[in-house]
Protein backbone atom coordinates (compact mmCIF):
# COMPACT_ATOMS: atom_id res chain seq x y z
CA UNK A 1 0.00 0.00 0.00
CA UNK A 2 1.10 3.32 -1.24
CA UNK A 3 0.59 6.82 0.62
CA UNK A 4 1.53 10.06 -0.77
CA UNK A 5 3.08 12.83 1.00
CA UNK A 6 1.74 16.28 -0.59
CA UNK A 7 1.61 20.31 -0.33
CA UNK A 8 2.77 23.13 -1.20
CA UNK A 9 6.44 23.64 -2.19
CA UNK A 10 8.77 24.04 0.90
CA UNK A 11 6.06 23.37 3.20
CA UNK A 12 8.36 20.45 4.78
CA UNK A 13 7.72 17.05 2.55
CA UNK A 14 10.89 15.96 1.81
CA UNK A 15 12.25 16.89 5.75
CA UNK A 16 9.42 14.65 6.57
CA UNK A 17 10.07 12.21 3.99
CA UNK A 18 13.69 11.65 5.42
CA UNK A 19 12.44 11.50 8.98
CA UNK A 20 10.12 8.46 7.95
CA UNK A 21 12.23 6.70 5.52
CA UNK A 22 15.71 7.85 6.21
CA UNK A 23 16.54 8.02 2.54
CA UNK A 24 17.68 11.16 2.72
CA UNK A 25 15.75 13.09 -0.49
CA UNK A 26 17.09 16.40 -0.93
CA UNK A 27 15.73 19.06 1.11
CA UNK A 28 16.35 22.90 0.52
CA UNK A 29 14.53 26.26 0.82
CA UNK A 30 13.80 26.72 -2.54
CA UNK A 31 10.23 25.83 -4.33
CA UNK A 32 10.56 22.53 -6.33
CA UNK A 33 13.56 21.09 -4.90
CA UNK A 34 12.01 17.88 -5.25
CA UNK A 35 11.13 16.94 -9.28
CA UNK A 36 10.73 13.41 -9.27
CA UNK A 37 8.85 11.22 -6.72
CA UNK A 38 10.88 9.85 -3.87
CA UNK A 39 9.92 6.49 -3.01
CA UNK A 40 10.93 5.27 0.90
CA UNK A 41 9.71 1.56 2.44
CA UNK A 42 9.05 2.11 5.62
CA UNK A 43 8.32 -0.71 8.53
CA UNK A 44 5.07 -0.38 10.86
CA UNK A 45 6.13 0.20 14.46
CA UNK A 46 4.28 -2.66 16.21
CA UNK A 47 5.34 -3.60 19.97
CA UNK A 48 3.57 -6.79 19.17
CA UNK A 49 6.18 -8.21 17.04
CA UNK A 50 8.81 -7.42 19.62
CA UNK A 51 7.25 -9.94 22.30
CA UNK A 52 6.86 -12.61 19.07
CA UNK A 53 9.84 -12.53 18.66
CA UNK A 54 10.83 -12.55 22.55
CA UNK A 55 8.51 -15.64 22.74
CA UNK A 56 9.31 -17.84 19.34
CA UNK A 57 12.87 -16.88 19.43
CA UNK A 58 13.04 -17.05 15.06
CA UNK A 59 15.90 -17.07 13.19
CA UNK A 60 14.22 -13.88 11.51
CA UNK A 61 11.38 -10.94 12.13
CA UNK A 62 9.96 -9.44 8.64
CA UNK A 63 7.39 -6.06 9.65
CA UNK A 64 4.64 -4.81 7.87
CA UNK A 65 5.38 -2.37 5.71
CA UNK A 66 4.03 0.66 3.96
CA UNK A 67 5.53 2.42 0.76
CA UNK A 68 5.71 6.75 1.23
CA UNK A 69 6.44 8.54 -1.58
CA UNK A 70 7.50 12.13 -1.75
CA UNK A 71 6.03 14.32 -4.18
CA UNK A 72 6.61 17.09 -5.86
CA UNK A 73 5.04 20.57 -4.58
CA UNK A 74 2.12 21.67 -6.21
CA UNK A 75 1.10 25.23 -7.22
CA UNK A 76 -2.11 26.92 -7.46
CA UNK A 77 -2.79 26.45 -11.70
CA UNK A 78 -1.87 22.98 -11.09
CA UNK A 79 -5.07 21.41 -12.62
CA UNK A 80 -4.38 23.25 -15.98
CA UNK A 81 -0.81 22.13 -15.71
CA UNK A 82 0.86 25.27 -13.70
CA UNK A 83 4.30 24.44 -12.42
CA UNK A 84 5.06 20.71 -12.42
CA UNK A 85 0.51 20.14 -12.11
CA UNK A 86 -0.07 17.47 -13.97
CA UNK A 87 3.15 15.42 -13.39
CA UNK A 88 2.10 15.79 -9.56
CA UNK A 89 -1.07 14.95 -10.49
CA UNK A 90 -0.50 12.04 -11.96
CA UNK A 91 1.54 11.00 -9.37
CA UNK A 92 -0.69 11.44 -6.20
CA UNK A 93 -3.35 9.67 -8.82
CA UNK A 94 -1.05 6.34 -8.35
CA UNK A 95 -1.68 6.66 -4.32
CA UNK A 96 -3.76 4.92 -2.33
CA UNK A 97 -3.80 7.91 0.78
CA UNK A 98 -2.57 11.03 1.32
CA UNK A 99 -0.55 12.90 3.99
CA UNK A 100 -1.27 16.31 3.18
CA UNK A 101 1.32 18.50 4.87
CA UNK A 102 0.59 22.04 6.01
CA UNK A 103 3.16 25.19 7.34
CA UNK A 104 1.95 25.61 10.67
CA UNK A 105 4.92 27.33 11.89
CA UNK A 106 6.52 31.60 11.04
CA UNK A 107 10.17 31.53 10.47
CA UNK A 108 11.66 34.22 8.47
CA UNK A 109 14.26 32.50 7.12
CA UNK A 110 12.36 30.01 5.49
CA UNK A 111 10.42 31.05 2.21
CA UNK A 112 6.89 30.59 2.00
CA UNK A 113 5.35 30.21 -2.21
CA UNK A 114 2.62 32.69 -1.48
CA UNK A 115 4.70 35.20 1.07
CA UNK A 116 2.81 34.68 4.32
CA UNK A 117 2.12 31.57 6.78
CA UNK A 118 -1.77 30.45 6.51
CA UNK A 119 -2.18 26.96 6.37
CA UNK A 120 -5.93 27.52 5.97
CA UNK A 121 -5.84 29.52 2.57
CA UNK A 122 -2.66 26.57 1.52
CA UNK A 123 -4.85 23.44 2.57
CA UNK A 124 -8.06 25.39 0.34
CA UNK A 125 -5.28 25.88 -2.71
CA UNK A 126 -4.44 22.34 -2.88
CA UNK A 127 -7.62 21.19 -2.45
CA UNK A 128 -9.08 23.53 -5.36
CA UNK A 129 -6.44 22.18 -7.50
CA UNK A 130 -7.30 18.36 -6.62
CA UNK A 131 -11.19 19.18 -7.04
CA UNK A 132 -10.64 20.79 -10.38
CA UNK A 133 -9.36 17.69 -11.57
CA UNK A 134 -11.83 15.54 -10.21
CA UNK A 135 -14.37 17.72 -11.93
CA UNK A 136 -12.64 17.32 -15.31
CA UNK A 137 -12.65 13.83 -14.74
CA UNK A 138 -16.21 13.86 -13.73
CA UNK A 139 -17.65 15.46 -16.49
CA UNK A 140 -15.43 13.76 -19.40
CA UNK A 141 -17.13 10.24 -17.74
CA UNK A 142 -20.56 12.19 -17.77
CA UNK A 143 -20.40 12.95 -21.28
CA UNK A 144 -20.28 9.27 -21.99
CA UNK A 145 -22.62 8.06 -19.58
CA UNK A 146 -25.57 10.02 -21.08
CA UNK A 147 -25.01 9.12 -24.20
CA UNK A 148 -25.86 5.14 -22.81
CA UNK A 149 -28.59 6.76 -20.31
CA UNK A 150 -30.64 7.81 -23.57
CA UNK A 151 -30.61 4.39 -24.80
CA UNK A 152 -32.70 3.49 -21.80
CA UNK A 153 -29.56 2.01 -19.90
CA UNK A 154 -30.69 1.87 -15.79
CA UNK A 155 -27.34 1.41 -15.07
CA UNK A 156 -26.14 4.46 -16.82
CA UNK A 157 -28.80 6.40 -15.89
CA UNK A 158 -28.14 5.60 -12.02
CA UNK A 159 -24.33 6.84 -12.70
CA UNK A 160 -25.74 9.41 -14.05
CA UNK A 161 -27.60 10.84 -11.11
CA UNK A 162 -24.13 9.67 -9.09
CA UNK A 163 -22.25 11.74 -11.40
CA UNK A 164 -24.61 15.13 -11.32
CA UNK A 165 -23.98 14.80 -7.31
CA UNK A 166 -20.44 14.52 -7.67
CA UNK A 167 -20.01 17.84 -9.88
CA UNK A 168 -22.34 19.95 -7.93
CA UNK A 169 -20.50 18.47 -4.86
CA UNK A 170 -17.05 18.99 -6.42
CA UNK A 171 -18.44 22.62 -7.92
CA UNK A 172 -19.46 23.69 -4.02
CA UNK A 173 -15.81 23.35 -3.05
CA UNK A 174 -15.97 19.92 -1.69
CA UNK A 175 -14.04 16.95 -1.91
CA UNK A 176 -15.41 13.29 -3.11
CA UNK A 177 -14.41 11.46 0.23
CA UNK A 178 -17.08 14.54 2.02
CA UNK A 179 -19.83 12.97 -0.43
CA UNK A 180 -23.39 11.54 1.35
CA UNK A 181 -23.63 8.60 -0.69
CA UNK A 182 -25.54 4.74 -0.46
CA UNK A 183 -22.74 2.50 -0.18
CA UNK A 184 -24.00 0.43 -3.18
CA UNK A 185 -23.76 3.62 -5.16
CA UNK A 186 -20.26 4.75 -4.43
CA UNK A 187 -19.10 0.63 -5.04
CA UNK A 188 -20.26 0.16 -8.47
CA UNK A 189 -19.86 4.29 -9.36
CA UNK A 190 -17.74 6.01 -7.62
CA UNK A 191 -14.68 3.95 -6.16
CA UNK A 192 -14.07 2.75 -9.85
CA UNK A 193 -13.18 5.86 -10.84
CA UNK A 194 -10.47 6.19 -8.18
CA UNK A 195 -11.22 10.23 -7.80
CA UNK A 196 -8.27 11.78 -5.87
CA UNK A 197 -10.45 14.02 -3.61
CA UNK A 198 -11.66 10.60 -2.55
CA UNK A 199 -8.66 9.04 -1.02
CA UNK A 200 -8.29 8.98 2.31
CA UNK A 201 -6.32 11.98 3.97
CA UNK A 202 -4.09 12.54 6.80
CA UNK A 203 -3.08 16.58 7.42
CA UNK A 204 0.19 16.74 8.86
CA UNK A 205 0.43 20.14 10.61
CA UNK A 206 3.96 20.73 10.71
CA UNK A 207 4.80 23.30 13.91
CA UNK A 208 8.05 24.68 15.46
CA UNK A 209 9.35 22.68 18.51
CA UNK A 210 7.50 24.70 21.33
CA UNK A 211 4.53 23.95 20.00
CA UNK A 212 5.59 19.86 19.05
CA UNK A 213 3.55 18.37 22.15
CA UNK A 214 0.15 21.35 22.37
CA UNK A 215 0.48 22.43 18.93
CA UNK A 216 -0.84 25.99 18.34
CA UNK A 217 -4.00 28.33 16.84
CA UNK A 218 -3.28 27.46 12.97
CA UNK A 219 -3.38 23.89 14.07
CA UNK A 220 -6.61 24.30 15.84
CA UNK A 221 -7.69 25.88 12.42
CA UNK A 222 -7.32 22.93 10.40
CA UNK A 223 -8.65 20.59 12.69
CA UNK A 224 -12.29 22.62 12.92
CA UNK A 225 -12.30 22.62 8.70
CA UNK A 226 -11.10 19.10 8.18
CA UNK A 227 -13.86 18.01 10.94
CA UNK A 228 -16.75 16.99 8.06
CA UNK A 229 -13.82 15.22 5.95
CA UNK A 230 -13.03 11.85 7.89
CA UNK A 231 -9.28 12.50 8.09
CA UNK A 232 -6.72 12.61 10.59
CA UNK A 233 -5.01 15.74 11.90
CA UNK A 234 -1.38 15.17 13.34
CA UNK A 235 0.18 17.82 14.73
CA UNK A 236 4.02 16.78 14.24
CA UNK A 237 7.71 19.06 14.70
CA UNK A 238 9.13 17.99 10.86
CA UNK A 239 12.45 19.28 11.45
CA UNK A 240 12.93 17.72 15.18
CA UNK A 241 11.42 14.60 13.88
CA UNK A 242 14.49 15.01 11.17
CA UNK A 243 16.87 15.75 13.99
CA UNK A 244 15.46 12.33 15.90
CA UNK A 245 15.72 10.33 12.59
CA UNK A 246 19.53 11.08 12.32
CA UNK A 247 20.64 9.99 16.29
CA UNK A 248 21.77 6.54 15.90
CA UNK A 249 21.17 4.84 19.50
CA UNK A 250 17.85 4.24 20.65
CA UNK A 251 18.49 5.88 24.51
CA UNK A 252 19.91 9.00 22.72
CA UNK A 253 16.45 9.24 20.92
CA UNK A 254 14.95 8.52 23.86
CA UNK A 255 17.00 11.49 25.83
CA UNK A 256 15.76 13.90 23.01
CA UNK A 257 12.11 12.78 23.50
CA UNK A 258 12.07 13.46 26.86
CA UNK A 259 13.74 17.06 26.63
CA UNK A 260 10.83 18.28 24.41
CA UNK A 261 7.41 15.85 26.57
CA UNK A 262 6.89 13.21 23.71
CA UNK A 263 7.03 9.72 24.78
CA UNK A 264 7.54 8.99 21.16
CA UNK A 265 8.47 10.39 18.23
CA UNK A 266 5.98 11.34 15.85
CA UNK A 267 6.28 9.44 12.88
CA UNK A 268 6.30 6.56 14.92
CA UNK A 269 2.55 7.84 15.28
CA UNK A 270 2.38 8.90 11.90
CA UNK A 271 2.96 5.75 10.14
CA UNK A 272 0.69 3.75 12.19
CA UNK A 273 -1.73 6.33 11.28
CA UNK A 274 -1.19 5.96 7.89
CA UNK A 275 -1.41 2.11 8.07
CA UNK A 276 -4.73 2.27 9.58
CA UNK A 277 -5.65 5.29 7.36
CA UNK A 278 -5.05 2.73 4.26
CA UNK A 279 -7.54 0.61 5.62
CA UNK A 280 -4.90 -2.13 6.68
CA UNK A 281 -4.23 -4.75 9.71
CA UNK A 282 -1.86 -6.92 10.91
CA UNK A 283 -2.35 -10.67 11.51
CA UNK A 284 1.10 -12.96 12.53
CA UNK A 285 2.37 -16.15 11.46
CA UNK A 286 4.94 -17.34 13.92
CA UNK A 287 7.63 -20.29 13.37
CA UNK A 288 11.22 -20.81 14.28
CA UNK A 289 12.64 -19.97 10.83
CA UNK A 290 10.55 -16.51 11.35
CA UNK A 291 7.76 -14.32 12.86
CA UNK A 292 6.47 -12.01 10.26
CA UNK A 293 3.40 -9.12 10.41
CA UNK A 294 1.24 -9.80 7.35
CA UNK A 295 -0.63 -6.98 6.14
CA UNK A 296 -4.64 -7.28 4.95
CA UNK A 297 -7.64 -5.29 4.59
CA UNK A 298 -9.71 -4.91 7.67
CA UNK A 299 -12.74 -7.25 6.97
CA UNK A 300 -10.63 -9.44 5.08
CA UNK A 301 -12.03 -13.12 5.42
CA UNK A 302 -9.09 -16.10 6.84
CA UNK A 303 -8.71 -17.45 3.07
CA UNK A 304 -7.60 -13.62 1.62
CA UNK A 305 -5.41 -13.75 4.23
CA UNK A 306 -4.04 -16.65 3.34
CA UNK A 307 -3.78 -15.68 -0.08
CA UNK A 308 -1.17 -12.21 0.79
CA UNK A 309 1.11 -15.24 1.43
CA UNK A 310 0.57 -17.41 -1.75
CA UNK A 311 -2.25 -17.52 -3.91
CA UNK A 312 -1.93 -21.51 -4.11
CA UNK A 313 -3.21 -20.77 -0.25
CA UNK A 314 -6.32 -18.95 -0.94
CA UNK A 315 -7.14 -21.23 -4.04
CA UNK A 316 -6.91 -24.53 -2.08
CA UNK A 317 -7.56 -22.92 1.22
CA UNK A 318 -9.12 -25.65 4.34
CA UNK A 319 -9.04 -24.07 7.40
CA UNK A 320 -7.07 -21.74 9.71
CA UNK A 321 -5.84 -22.07 12.85
CA UNK A 322 -5.57 -19.15 14.86
CA UNK A 323 -4.71 -17.81 18.21
CA UNK A 324 -5.36 -14.51 19.32
CA UNK A 325 -2.35 -11.99 20.40
CA UNK A 326 -3.29 -11.85 23.91
CA UNK A 327 -3.68 -15.83 24.49
CA UNK A 328 0.46 -16.04 22.78
CA UNK A 329 1.36 -12.87 25.17
CA UNK A 330 -0.25 -14.67 28.23
CA UNK A 331 0.68 -18.70 27.80
CA UNK A 332 3.88 -17.78 25.91
CA UNK A 333 4.18 -20.90 23.82
CA UNK A 334 1.95 -22.66 21.17
CA UNK A 335 1.73 -26.22 23.36
CA UNK A 336 0.56 -23.90 26.48
CA UNK A 337 -1.56 -22.62 24.21
CA UNK A 338 -3.22 -25.89 22.94
CA UNK A 339 -3.75 -27.32 26.24
CA UNK A 340 -5.52 -23.98 27.75
CA UNK A 341 -8.18 -24.61 24.61
CA UNK A 342 -7.04 -21.33 22.77
CA UNK A 343 -6.26 -22.37 19.80
CA UNK A 344 -9.18 -21.93 17.79
CA UNK A 345 -9.95 -23.69 13.86
CA UNK A 346 -11.79 -20.93 11.52
CA UNK A 347 -13.31 -22.09 8.34
CA UNK A 348 -13.70 -20.17 5.07
CA UNK A 349 -16.07 -17.38 6.50
CA UNK A 350 -13.53 -16.11 9.37
CA UNK A 351 -12.90 -12.64 9.28
CA UNK A 352 -9.62 -11.86 10.58
CA UNK A 353 -8.87 -9.59 13.59
CA UNK A 354 -5.44 -7.59 14.24
CA UNK A 355 -3.53 -9.62 16.07
CA UNK A 356 -4.33 -12.85 15.11
CA UNK A 357 -1.67 -15.02 14.69
CA UNK A 358 -2.65 -17.87 12.00
CA UNK A 359 -1.48 -20.58 10.81
CA UNK A 360 -2.88 -22.23 7.21
CA UNK A 361 -3.92 -25.70 5.94
CA UNK A 362 -4.23 -25.64 2.35
CA UNK A 363 -4.45 -28.65 -1.02
CA UNK A 364 -3.38 -27.76 -3.86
Amino acid sequence: MKAGIVGLPNVGKSTLFNALSNAKAQSANFPFCTIEPNIGVVNVPDPRLKRLEDIVKPQRVVPATVEIVDIAGLVKGASKGEGLGNQFLGNIRETDAIIHVLRCFEDGNVVHVDGSVDPVRDKETIDIELQLKDLETAEKKLEKVKRAAKTGNKDAQREEEVLLKIISHLEQGQSVRSLPIDEDEYLKFVKPVQYITDKPVMYVCNVSEEDAVSGNEMVDKIKDISKDENAVVLTLAVGIEADIAELETYEERQMFLEDIGLEEPGVSKLIRLAYDLLNQQTYFTAGEKEVRAWTVRKGASAPEAAGVIHTDFQKGFIRAEVISYSDYDQYESESKIREAGKLRIEGKEYVVKDGDVMNFRFNV
